[in-house]
């Protein structure tokens, strides 16, 4: 069949790849001057399916509250008049619940895992490279309680088979020797050996290249402007190039898909959670991350990449801005300053923020539409990267008419059926 991929971040590129090799022929349209541009430019640089969790949890709207009057905040709210922000945010606290953190987290982990076996299969296959470690994850505690609640978190990977341990302040160091540097007064962590870190921008183009090699088109710098329909089906996307046909379109434009699909009559549960990095060089091995610690006060990733160091996170809403504010980027250089002090060039460092697609309940929305011939890839959050390559390859087998070999009908965005006309997700 002939597929029409919207989108070429890293959801976008690695769905073309997936489709290239089960035999179809794609073409893939974006707006920018090149693959991975956007979101899946300068992201926090995590695999990390055992830290795969929605940020709807049972805690959140205490530490909402408190997060208002912190200076160095993991989340930020700018009040708008838009409705699009307000049914976001009262579906994602109806699901602070800890029944639905449990199904949502499991949901999450299963496709993270996946994923993560599907990225060790390409790597082994196609020999890409990407500053990429197999290192695992170091979820840093800076206070007793955040130790004391992990057992939460525990409990679900354990449940899905996912490998982890808790750490005291000693295991901490011995896992991460550059924190031995810090004045932080640490408690603990939480260890996932099996995660992993990696450049999403350098995959994401070396996989564009390959599938190049394999025959899929690239069509860059190219406004897509509409998807077109004939018969009422999907048949492709009218773009600045013009018209380009198709039997199959996929939708996987992050952020921007709910604007794609709603000419259509789709009302997309995806909202964009602005998050930013800076990225620095390293200037003392020994003070420098080995892989990934997430510091779970502020919710700031610092990891490695190779003679770097990648420090992202935050969530702020504050609907399609890429503004770049001072204070933002002060917290990411307490973040990594304050753990692992000398580590990296911050002064140096460059600054950049984008757009994450995420859901009210954190989980992306994969698969077929009511509209024929339309399928979505979108909506991962700040998972992307982690979930990519297991989500392409999902939807490829839903293409082709297989069965997945993980369960997805509630990836589908069946599970948000009354979404177009009430506040919070329905579930099945």
């Amino acid at each position: 069949m002939r597929v029409l991929v919207l989108g070429s971040g890293v959801i976008g590129v690695t769905t073309a790849w997936y489709l290239s090799q089960a035999g179809h022929e794609v073409t893939v349209v974006d707006r920018q001057a090149g693959p991975a541009l956007e979101t899946s430019f300068a992201n926090a640089a995590q695999i990390s399916p055992g830290y795969s969790a929605p940020w709807a949890a049972p805690s959140i709207p205490v530490k909402a509250m408190k997060w208002l009057l912190m200076r160095h905040a993991p989340l930020i709210v700018r009040p708008r008049l838009d409705m699009a922000m307000v049914r976001w945010t009262i579906a994602m606290l109806r699901n602070c619940t800890h029944d639905r953190y449990a199904l949502n987290k499991s949901r999450m982990v299963r496709l993270a895992e996946y994923s993560r076996d599907q990225i060790d299969l390409l790597r082994r296959e196609t020999g890409i490279t990407y500053d990429g470690r197999q290192q695992g994850t170091l979820q840093l505690f800076r206070t007793e309680k955040q130790l004391a609640d992990v057992h939460k978190d525990v409990d679900v990977l354990k449940a899905a088979g996912v490998p982890c341990e808790v750490l005291d302040h000693a295991g901490c160091i011995a896992a991460e020797p550059g924190l031995a540097a810090s004045d932080v007064d640490f408690v603990g962590g939480l260890r996932l050996p099996h995660d992993e870190t990696g450049d999403c921008f350098l995959f994401t183009n070396a996989l564009a290249k390959l599938a190049a090699e394999r025959g899929v088109v690239f069509h860059t710098a190219t406004e897509i402007q509409s998807i077109t329909m004939t018969d009422g089906r999907a048949t492709g996307a009218m773009t600045s190039k013009g018209a380009m046909t198709a039997d199959l379109v996929i939708l996987a434009l992050g952020s921007y898909s709910p604007m794609m699909a709603k000419p259509l009559g789709l009302d997309l549960p995806v909202y964009p959670v602005k998050g930013y990095s800076i990225t620095a060089k390293i200037v003392n091995e020994d003070r420098a991350p080995v892989s990934t610690v997430m510091d779970e006060s502020y919710k700031v990733a610092i990891t490695r990449l190779g003679d770097r160091i990648r420090v992202g996170g935050m969530a702020e809403l504050s609907g399609y801005n890429n503004t770049l504010p001072a204070l933002r980027r002060e917290t990411l250089a307490h973040s990594v300053g304050s753990l692992f002090p000398g580590g990296g060039d911050l002064a140096g460092a460059s600054y950049w923020s984008g757009l994450r697609p995420m859901t009210p309940d954190g989980t992306p929305v994969i698969g077929a539409t009511k509209v024929p011939g339309l399928y979505l890839n979108t909506g991962h959050g700040t998972l992307g990267w982690t979930m990519a390559c297991g989500s392409a390859r999902v939807l490829a087998d839903m293409v082709d008419g297989k069965a997945p070999e993980i369960e997805t009908r509630d990836l589908s965005l069946n599970r948000y059926g009354a979404w177009a006309g009430a506040f919070a997700p329905g579930y099945s």
